[in-house]
C-alpha cells in the first residue's frame, strides 16, 4: 500500500481511538470528579506514580525497539512477550510486599497498603498485550486498538461509577483501572491473531539489546520527569493538593497525551521505512512536524484559554484551585508533544544514545526547577517550574536534532512559526470574549443557579470556540497553509469515494 495513504489511514484510526477514548475519559471523569472529594483522587494519584514506572520496567523498551525493527519475526516478538511477563511478576512480587513503605512514605495512609497490592496488577495484566499492540503498530493497523480502549473504557467507567455512587471512595478508580486493563488485553488477544511460540532467542535479545535499553533508559527518565510531581506534592504537601494536582494534570494530558499519541506514535514506523534515504526522510519530516504544529499549536492553546468557563461548567467551583494549573499545564504540553515528535525522529534514525542525552538534559532541568520552586510551598510556583524546563528542554533539543537529521534549527522552526503566530491570534480573539462575557450575556439572575451556570458557562464556550476556530481557519485560507487543504481532501475525498 502507498506509505502515503497507509499513513493517513493509520492517523485516522489513531485520531478515532484518541476522540473516542477522551470522550469516554471525559464523562466517566466529570461524573466521578463530582462524587469523590480530592483526597481520594490523591490517594490514587499516589499509587500511579509507582504503576508508570513498573510500566516502564515491563517493557524496558524492546517493544519500541521491535517497531523500528524492518521485519521482525515470530521469535523475536516470543522472546519480547516471555521477557515482559517475566520481569512483570517479578516487579509485582517486590511492590506487593513493598507496599507498607509506599504507605509510610505518603503520610502514613494505611489504607494504601490493600489498594496497592490491587491496583499493581494493572501492570502485569497491560504487559501481557504489549507485544499485540506493538504487531498491529508495526503493521500500521490500529483499528483493534481503538476498539479495546473504547471499550475498556466504557466498561471499566460504569463499574467505576457504580462503585463511586455506593460509597466506595478511591476504590472506584482502582477498580476501573483493573477493568480497563483486562478488557483491552482480552480483546487484544482474542483478534489480534497471534500467539507466543515456547522459544527465547538470546540473539534476538542482542539484536535489540542496544536500541532497546537507550529507550528504556530514555523512557525511564521521561517517567521520572513526569511523574516526580506527584511523589514531591503527595510527600512534601498535603493528598488533598496531591488530588488537586492530579485533576489538573490529567485534563491537561488527555489534550496532550492524545495529540502525541495521534501525530507523534503514528510517525515512527513510517519513517523506519525511509530511514536510508536522507532526501526522502527530510521531506516526511517536514511534512510531520508542519502537520503536528499544524493541528497541536491551535488545540493546547484553546484549551488553556477556555480552562474556567469549561472547569465551571463541568464541576462548578469544585476544582477552582486546579484551573491556573491546568492552564500552565497544557501550554506544557505544547513542548512536551514537540520534544516527543524530536525522540521519535532520533528513533527512527536510530540515534538512541542522542534520545537518551535529550531526556537526561529533560531530568537534570527539572530537577533544578523543583529544587528552585519547591520552598515556595505555593504549587503553582512548582508548574510553573514545569513549563520553563520543559521550554528549556525543547531549545536545547533543537539543534541536537537539526544536527541528528542533517539539517538546521531554522528549518525546524518553519514548521512551527506561521502556527504558533495564528494561535496566538486566535488565543486574544477568545480572551476578548471571556472578559467582555458580561457584556454579551443574557441576564440570568432570576433562574436556579445550576441552570444559570450551565448556560453562562456553555455560551462562553460556545462563543470562543466558534470565533477561536473561525478566525485559526480564515487565516489558513488567507496564508496559503497547505495543511489544510490537504486534510480536507483526505477527509472528505476519502468520503466521497465510499458513496454509491
Amino acid at each position: 500500500m502507498d506509505l502515503k495513504l497507509l499513513t493517513a489511514r493509520t492517523l485516522k484510526w489513531n485520531a478515532i481511538d484518541r476522540v473516542a477514548t477522551q470522550v469516554l475519559y471525559a464523562v466517566v471523569g466529570v461524573v466521578l470528579a463530582n462524587i469523590l472529594s480530592p483526597e481520594e483522587f490523591g490517594l490514587v494519584g499516589v499509587l500511579l506514580i509507582f504503576q508508570a514506572f513498573a510500566t516502564i520496567l515491563v517493557d524496558s523498551g524492546f517493544g519500541a525497539a521491535l517497531l523500528r525493527e524492518k521485519e521482525p519475526s515470530q521469535t523475536d516478538y516470543s522472546t519480547v512477550f516471555w521477557f515482559n511477563l517475566g520481569v512483570s511478576l517479578l516487579i509485582y512480587i517486590v511492590l506487593f510486599f513493598g507496599a507498607p513503605v509506599i504507605a509510610c512514605i505518603f503520610q502514613g495512609q494505611e489504607v494504601l497498603i490493600p489498594m496497592s497490592k490491587v491496583m499493581f496488577l494493572t501492570f502485569v495484566i497491560n504487559g501481557i498485550a504489549i507485544v499485540q499492540v506493538n504487531r498491529l503498530m508495526k503493521k500500521m493497523d490500529v483499528r483493534m486498538i481503538a476498539v479495546s480502549n473504547s471499550a475498556g473504557l466504557v466498561i471499566s467507567g460504569g463499574v467505576a461509577i457504580w462503585l463511586a455512587l455506593r460509597g466506595a471512595g478511591a476504590w472506584a478508580l482502582v477498580w476501573q483501572s483493573i477493568v480497563l486493563a483486562s478488557v483491552k488485553s482480552i480483546i487484544l488477544w482474542a483478534t489480534g491473531g497471534w500467539r507466543p511460540s515456547l522459544c527465547f532467542s538470546r540473539l534476538t535479545m542482542r539484536k535489540i539489546r542496544a536500541v532497546g535499553l537507550s529507550v528504556f533508559s530514555s523512557s525511564l527518565l521521561n517517567t521520572i520527569s513526569l511523574n516526580i510531581y506527584n511523589f514531591v506534592i503527595g510527600a512534601f504537601y498535603t493528598i488533598s493538593a496531591l488530588g488537586v494536582y492530579t485533576q489538573a494534570d490529567k485534563w491537561a494530558k488527555m489534550g496532550s497525551a492524545s495529540m502525541s499519541q495521534i501525530l507523534t506514535s503514528s510517525f515512527v514506523p513510517l519513517l523506519s521505512k525511509v530511514q536510508d534515504s536522507r532526501e526522502t526522510f527530510l521531506r516526511y519530516v517536514d511534512k510531520t512536524g508542519r502537520f503536528t504544529a499544524f493541528i497541536l499549536l491551535p488545540a493546547m492553546t484553546l484549551l488553556a484559554v477556555m480552562a474556567a468557563p469549561l472547569f465551571h461548567l463541568l464541576f462548578g467551583n469544585k476544582w477552582d484551585a486546579a484551573i491556573p494549573l491546568f492552564q500552565i499545564l497544557s501550554i506544557r504540553g505544547i513542548f512536551v508533544v514537540l520534544i516527543s515528535l524530536y525522540s521519535n525522529y532520533l528513533l527512527a534514525l536510530g540515534k538512541a544514545r542522542n534520545l537518551f542525552v535529550s531526556e537526561a538534559v529533560k531530568d537534570g532541568l527539572i530537577f533544578i526547577a523543583i529544587l528552585a520552586t519547591i520552598f515556595l510551598r505555593d504549587i503553582t510556583w512548582l508548574i510553573i517550574g514545569q513549563l520553563v524546563a520543559s521550554i528549556a528542554t525543547w531549545i536545547l533539543l533543537l539543534p541536537l536534532t537539526a544536527r541528528s537529521l542533517t539539517t538546521t534549527v531554522g528549518r525546524l522552526l518553519s514548521h512551527l512559526l506561521p502556527f504558533a503566530a495564528m494561535s496566538a491570534a486566535m488565543a486574544l480573539v477568545c480572551l476578548i470574549i471571556e472578559t467582555s462575557a458580561p457584556l454579551i450575556l443574557p441576564d440570568l439572575n432570576l433562574v436556579a443557579p445550576l441552570t444559570r451556570r450551565l448556560v453562562t458557562n456553555g455560551l462562553i464556550l460556545l462563543f470562543q470556540f466558534t470565533a477561536g476556530a473561525g478566525i485559526y481557519l480564515v487565516l489558513l485560507r488567507v496564508f496559503h497553509i497547505s495543511e489544510l487543504p490537504e486534510a480536507l481532501t483526505y477527509l472528505f475525498g476519502r468520503f466521497r469515494k465510499r458513496l454509491p
